[in-house]
Formats: structure tokens, sequence, C-alpha cells
């Protein structure tokens, strides 16, 4: 894989899966917009480690992905820092849990700002880009929960069945452009988005994470094991790469069997 002369912008790649993505990317030569939220001086100090570990431009572009207007922009701000954009893998997302009958109007709505509405926003402003560089690559980090439901996640899980939508919308769109639009269904990834879900099974084996991951995965995930993020950056990374120009419209599980039973 070879990634050199491209540039991606990766949301919510300042920890976890995201920035697993960014630096898989970056290790293939890509030139790397870093995002998250956090204060301007750690996204700056994140990306010089990037740039100094991989040899590739890194910037850090702040911005609020729930704001509509600041999601929107996005694109327009790395095409003039970075001279243009190549690959736009949508990461961000937040969660939250309760049963479907108390949960809250306000965190269903956070969460479709910036699990669903967010991606939206930026693929319409990258598209444009993409056709005009006459290349390009959208990968849509959903979840497994793309795939399948769960139980107190109904946020979570329709806003991710939804981006599956969405994909599959633009590959549509974009099939004779010389642009792939695909997304990745994980599974239980190590990540501290997971964490109050692991803690709260911990709880029940007097505080023992070790014992709440294992309650955790043994109720979906076969494999037994929470994935690395570096996995998921090096699907990203072949999604991206040349190998991977027949398949668009894909919603890949890496889910350690979960949606095969």
């Amino acid at each position: 894989m070879n990634l050199k002369g491209k540039t991606a912008l990766v949301t919510g790649s300042t920890q976890g899966i995201g920035l697993a993505i960014a630096q898989a990317l970056a290790r293939q030569g890509a030139d790397i917009a870093l995002h998250g939220l956090c204060t301007v001086q750690e996204g700056e100090e994140q990306a010089a480690r990037l740039s100094q570990d991989w040899q590739v431009r890194v910037h850090f572009v702040p911005a609020d992905l729930s704001n509509a207007a600041e999601a929107s922009a996005l694109v327009g701000q790395v095409t003039a820092q970075l001279g243009g954009l190549d690959i736009l893998v949508n990461n961000a997302g937040i969660q939250h849990t309760a049963p479907v009958e108390s949960f809250p109007l306000e965190k269903w709505d956070a969460i479709q700002a910036i699990n669903l509405r967010a991606p939206f926003l930026l693929t319409q402003a990258a598209v444009p880009e993409l056709r005009r560089r006459g290349w390009g690559r959208i990968v849509n980090v959903a979840s497994v929960h793309g795939l399948v439901g769960s139980v107190h996640k109904a946020a979570y899980v329709a806003a991710k069945h939804g981006l599956v939508g969405l994909t599959k919308v633009v590959a549509l769109e974009t099939a004779t452009d010389r642009i792939t639009v695909n997304a990745i269904c994980p599974g239980w990834t190590e990540t501290p988005l997971i964490e109050p879900q692991i803690q709260e099974r911990a709880a029940s084996h007097g505080g023992d994470r070790d014992a709440g991951v294992r309650d955790l995965l043994a109720a979906k995930q076969p494999n037994l094991t929470l994935l690395p993020t570096a996995l998921i950056g090096e699907v990203v990374a072949f999604l991206c790469s040349e190998a991977a120009s027949g398949i668009t419209g894909a919603s890949l599980p890496v889910d350690g069997g979960w949606t095969a039973q």
C-alpha cells in the first residue's frame, strides 16, 4: 500500500480508533488532517508527534462537529491548509445508554448530530473536491451496531444504521468517479467509549476490570478479545489503497465473529 501524495481528514483522531487510523494512513505516506475536541495546543502537539514519526505533513484542525456550520466548514479548512483532500474518514462518535422509555431527548439529538449528521455534512462538502481531483476514498466508521441492535442503545444504533445507509447511497452516486465509499463495523474495541460499559460490568465482579471485559465480550463477541485499535487502522488503510478500488458500498464487519452468529 502506498498513499504518498494523498491527504486524509480523520475526524475524532486525537485518541482511540481515530488516532490509530491516522497513524496507519500516515505510515502509508498520506498527509493528515488531525481533528478532535481537545485544546489547540494538545492537538498541535499530537500533530507534531505524528509528523515526526512518519515524515508526513500533519495539521490539527479543530471543529465542534455538533455545530452544523463548523462541520460543513471543516473540509474547506483542510483543503486550504493542506492543498486538497483525497480521503475522508468519518470516525468521530459519542455514546449514551438508557432504556428507550427514559432515553433523554438531548442525548438522542447529540448522538444523531455527531454520529450521523456530521458525516453527512462532511461527505456533502468532500464529494465535489474528490471529484475535482479525480480520485477519492470515504470510509465511515460505523459499528457492529450499524448491522444489529442492542438494548439501551436506541440513538447509537439508529445513527449507525443510518450511517450504513448513507454509505450505500453515496457509493452509488460516486460509482463512476473513481471514488469508493465504504463503512467498517467494529465490534468491541479497546477505546474510552466503551469504558463506562466495562466498569458497569466490573462493578458486579467486585470492581475487577478484566472480569468486566470478559463479561461484556461473552454476551456478543465470540473471539473474546477486545480488538486493538491498530487493527481497525489497518483495515481503513486497506480500503484506501488501490487494492480495494473494486470495493464500494460495503459495510465490513470487524467484529470477532459477532455478526456470524
